[in-house]
C-alpha cells in the first residue's frame, strides 16, 4: 500500500462521542500504520448547538435538560454511562466541572492551527480541556492559552479570533457537511469515497481503510 489515503473528520468540541470516536479511530490508525498503510487526517467544523451562548449559566445537566428536553435523572445517568465509555478508552470524563459553551471560536482556532501545521494536537488539547479539565474553550483569551500550551503564538491567535480570519473556513465545513448530509458527529469521510457515521469499533474503521487503500 503506497497511496496516502485521506480521512476528512467531521466533529465538535463539545461532543463526548467524538472524543470517544478519536481514540477508536486512532487505535485503528495506528493498526493501519503497523500494516505500511499512510493516513492524511484532517478535521472539520460542525456545531451541535450553534445557539448556546459563550457563557451558559448553568450546569452540563442544566444545558441538556433543556437541550434536549430530559429529565435530570435522566441526564444524570446518561452522563454516568459516557464517564464509563470513556474511561474504557482511556478518557477521564468530568462532566461535573465541564463549562457549556458556544464552540465557533474553538473551531476557528482549529483552522488557524491547521495552518501552521498544528491542528491534530489542538484538537486534542481542545477535547482534554474541554471534557476532562473544566477549562472554558468558547473565550479567545482562554482559547489563546490553550494553543499557546501546544506551542502556537498566543498574540497571532488573539488577532485570528478576534479578526475573525477563519469564520468563513468553519462556515465551508458546515456547509460540506449539509452537502455530504452528515446530521451528526463524529462523521468519517475516507477518500471522499466511504462514510462512516458515529464512534465505530476500530474494526470498522480497519475494514473501510483497507478498501479505500486497495482501490477497491
Amino acid at each position: 500500500m503506497t497511496e496516502t489515503v485521506k480521512v476528512d473528520i467531521w466533529s465538535d468540541v463539545a461532543c463526548p462521542w467524538c472524543f470517544i470516536g478519536k481514540r477508536r479511530f486512532e487505535t485503528a490508525a495506528a493498526e493501519f500504520a503497523e500494516g505500511g498503510g499512510a493516513l492524511e487526517v484532517e478535521y472539520h467544523s460542525f456545531e451541535l448547538a450553534p445557539d448556546t451562548p459563550v457563557d451558559f449559566d448553568g450546569t452540563e445537566v442544566d444545558f441538556l435538560v433543556g437541550h434536549k428536553g430530559m429529565a435530570p435523572a435522566q441526564v444524570e445517568s446518561m452522563l454516568a454511562q459516557m464517564t464509563e465509555l470513556g474511561a474504557t478508552e482511556g478518557l477521564s470524563y468530568d462532566f461535573h466541572a465541564l463549562q457549556h459553551t458556544n464552540t465557533v471560536k474553538a473551531h476557528e482556532l482549529l483552522h488557524y492551527a491547521k495552518s501552521q501545521g498544528r491542528q491534530l494536537d489542538m484538537k486534542e488539547r481542545l477535547l482534554s480541556a474541554y471534557f476532562a479539565e473544566g477549562r472554558h474553550v468558547g473565550r479567545i483569551d482562554d482559547l489563546a492559552d490553550l494553543a499557546a500550551e501546544i506551542g502556537l503564538d498566543r498574540a497571532e491567535v488573539v488577532e485570528a479570533l478576534k479578526s475573525e480570519q477563519f469564520l468563513a473556513d468553519v462556515q465551508a465545513d458546515k456547509d460540506q457537511a449539509i452537502a455530504y448530509g452528515i446530521s451528526g458527529v463524529p462523521f468519517f469521510v475516507i477518500d471522499k469515497k466511504f462514510g462512516v457515521s458515529g464512534a465505530q469499533d476500530p474494526s470498522v474503521f480497519i475494514e473501510v481503510l483497507q478498501k479505500a487503500a486497495s482501490g477497491e
